[in-house]
């Protein structure tokens, strides 16, 4: 009897102890400094790695959105300026960003160094890799845009400017502290500070470089679409997938902790937000494409996940999973709508990058007091109006000049003959007869 109660006895007394410190587990979510700065720094990292991967996307995207004869200068492009966005980040942008005074405009023109302290609460380098896929998502914007007629190596020189100074200012006006903080404006991930920054770049360069030959007839109508297919709708696909991926990296890693529960509740939800606003872009443009062409148009579709990402990216976390979905929605009827507006201006984005970034990234910005009261429509009006002059004004003097120096488009020859056979020599596809 004695041998059967002990037996009884000592698991119930285990199962006792371990309910008692399970509960006090979830009662107390306080830990250690050191244990918060090694989470911390660990989400920091796995999304910027996530971010990182993006890079891919955008490279997969623009592959499959330009034509057969251009796609091994995007893989060049796409590699070459998230190298030049590493070193130009590390060299001035990161201090150009979180050295600026409080208040401030502008900070130092310093290159980073680690400075790690605990009472930081994350490592400086672990903030300075997150913060850098950041800026090489911006240049990634441009490089869409501008396919199949840019030079090169003029497009390299812009994207070590914008990475390395004009990003990093306008950066520094919200994240860094500055002026635009000091006044209340809210951008939680960058829907305006990244997303729109670059959509602003792109249509100056746009504009000034104008259409791809023959794109747009004599009425202003845009050409048939055979001679500008598209080399391959899996690929654009692929790329979106990695791209939507890559945004919980971006939206769940601007959270900048997780040593708390409210922290890791918080990440959780920006998740869901991020996913349903996405879903919600594609189908708003299935159903918008339909009504209006009576067919769905899968790039349209393909795009409406992108308007629905950034048009999130500003406020994530405090919107209920069925707004962020309307949220989402709306920012695949603005890629429509804002697709058919470049069309009638005669400005040529070949892979519909300004309205799907620099007009959804507007929306999100305006749509962030809807569920977050600490802002106002003023103030992230004045955000979106003080950044996008910033960054178009700037890009466009700096496009200007190299147009009239170094000049920034290839010759018609070499258009017609493809920007792989003249920028890079290397032939994506083999072209049958």
């Amino acid at each position: 009897m004695i041998k059967l109660l002990k037996k009884l006895i000592t698991p119930s007394f285990a199962l006792i102890f371990l309910l008692n410190m399970s509960s006090a587990g979830v009662a107390d979510t306080t830990v250690s400094a050191e244990v918060g700065f090694i989470f911390n720094t660990f989400l920091f990292l796995v999304c910027g790695f996530l971010v990182m991967f993006m890079a891919a996307g955008f490279a997969m995207l623009e592959s499959g959105m330009v034509t057969s004869k251009s796609v091994s200068v995007i893989c060049a492009k796409n590699i070459g300026l998230y190298s030049i966005a590493g070193i130009m980040f590390w060299l001035v942008g990161y201090n150009l960003a979180y050295g600026i005074p409080e208040g401030g405009y502008i900070g130092k023109f310093l290159p980073w160094s680690d400075g790690s302290k605990l009472e930081t609460g994350y490592a400086d380098g672990s903030d300075w890799y997150f913060q850098m896929v950041f800026c090489a998502t911006t240049v990634s914007i441009v490089s869409g845009t501008l396919a199949e007629r840019i030079k090169l190596w003029p497009f390299f020189l812009f994207a070590a400017i914008l990475t390395g100074i004009i990003y990093p200012i306008q950066m520094g006006w919200q994240w860094g502290g500055g002026w635009l903080a000091a006044k209340g404006f809210s951008d939680f991930a960058g829907s305006t500070l990244v997303h729109s920054t670059g959509g602003s770049a792109a249509l100056a360069g746009a504009i000034l470089l104008g259409p791809r030959l023959g794109r747009f007839n004599k009425k202003g109508e845009p050409a048939p679409v055979k001679p500008f297919a598209a080399s391959s709708i899996p690929l654009v696909t692929l790329g979106v997938f990695v791209l939507w991926l890559g945004w919980f990296g971006f939206n769940g890693g601007s959270q900048l902790a997780m040593g708390t529960f409210t922290d890791a509740v918080a990440v959780s939800k920006i998740f869901i937000n991020t996913n349903l606003a996405a879903c919600g872009g594609v189908l708003a443009a299935a159903v918008l494409t339909r009504l209006m062409a009576g067919k769905t148009d899968v790039l349209q579709m393909l795009n409406g996940a992108i308007g629905g990402l950034v048009a999130i990216t500003a406020e994530p976390l405090m919107p209920t999973p069925i707004v962020a979905i309307l949220i989402g929605a709306v920012g695949g009827m603005i890629v429509v709508w804002g697709t058919k507006l470049l069309f009638s201006m005669q400005i040529d984005d070949v892979v519909g990058a300004i309205p799907a970034h620099l007009f959804a990234g507007i929306w999100g910005t305006l749509a962030v007091p809807i569920t977050n009261p600490a802002a106002n429509f003023g103030t992230q009006l004045l955000g979106i109006i003080s950044i996008n002059v910033f960054v178009f004004i700037a890009a466009y003097i700096i496009w200007t000049i190299m147009k009239n120096t170094m000049g920034i488009r290839l010759s018609k020859e070499a258009e017609l003959k493809g920007t792989d056979v003249t920028e890079t020599g290397v032939i994506a596809y083999a072209i049958r007869d």
